[in-house]
């Protein structure tokens, strides 16, 4: 009898268990998906200090989440506000070293003030995540 009531037992407590793994296994997809978000801002920052001799950072943002509004999947957005001499042309064939503008999903905008935004969008490591829905 007492085996009756312990596979009773744990056949009750068998969905709390799953559940509980799922939102873990979530919580830790969306920890992974924000600091690969964090290295690909910071690598991106670094990329630019060493390549633009008289850069001058003006603003850093990162966003990590489901950006453009269809589907569910999750990217990561690096964006970088700078001045700098440099013209766009120059800027880059400086940053072609590192990555492929065409390929990588990066772009550069100048601004009318005459200062720049590099844009960087790339998916994440976990890109079917509670986040992208």
């Amino acid at each position: 009898m007492r085996w009756f009531k312990r596979i009773g037992i744990a056949l009750l407590l068998l969905p709390f268990v799953l559940i509980s793994g799922i939102i873990v296994f979530e919580i830790f997809d969306i920890c992974v998906n924000h600091a690969a978000t964090d290295r690909q801002t910071k690598k991106l920052q670094t990329d630019l200090e060493s390549r633009i001799s008289d850069l001058e950072i003006l603003n850093v943002h990162s966003e990590t989440g489901n950006l453009s509004g269809t589907g569910n999947h999750v990217e990561c957005l690096s964006v970088i506000d700078f001045a700098t001499e440099m013209t766009e042309g120059e800027i880059t064939s400086a940053l072609s070293d590192t990555c492929d503008l065409n390929r990588d999903g990066i772009s550069i905008e100048q601004k009318e003030d005459g200062t720049y935004t590099v844009y960087l969008e790339t998916s994440a490591p976990f890109p079917d995540n509670i986040e992208g829905h």
